[in-house]
């Protein structure tokens, strides 16, 4: 029997896949588990437009992303940290502070898994961050400065 698998099986599949099944472990275990659902014709080709329209979707929010990258090629955003008198930074700057930094700065809503920093920030000056999307790296320049 094939059936659209709604969650994950173990040993059967994963979420959305169409598998062939026993009988019986369709009827007993798997439907009335809510684990899947008999696969008619219908719900094979809904289930395919999905996966299109799913697809199609990722495709525009990586290009848009890509985008939004490149448009912060060569620009800088300041950060405001507490920090000692030597310099160094009571807490690290991690991808949140530079990801709303540069949403208050440029305007662009960067997604903290775009950002990627050679090594950790933990002192003020002038630091770098990469932007990485799949097809493109742009390095962002970051000063931080100690707040007053």
């Amino acid at each position: 029997m094939k059936v659209i698998l709604l969650k994950d099986v173990r040993g059967v599949g994963q979420h959305n896949e169409v598998k062939d099944v026993a009988d019986g472990y369709a009827r007993n275990f798997l439907i009335p588990q809510r684990l899947a659902e008999p696969a008619t014709n219908e719900k094979i080709k809904a289930l395919e437009s999905k996966k299109q329209e799913h697809e199609a979707a990722q495709i525009k929010a990586e290009s848009e992303l890509t985008q939004m990258i490149l448009s912060l090629r060569g620009k800088k955003v300041v950060l405001q940290a507490r920090a000692t008198e030597k310099g160094g930074l009571f807490k690290a700057i991690d991808a949140k502070d530079v990801a709303r930094a540069i949403h208050a700065e440029h305007g662009v809503a960067i997604p903290e898994e775009a950002i990627e920093f050679p090594e950790h920030i933990k002192t003020t000056g002038e630091h770098h961050a990469l932007l990485v999307s799949k097809s493109q790296k742009v390095e962002l320049g970051v000063a931080i400065v100690a707040a007053a």
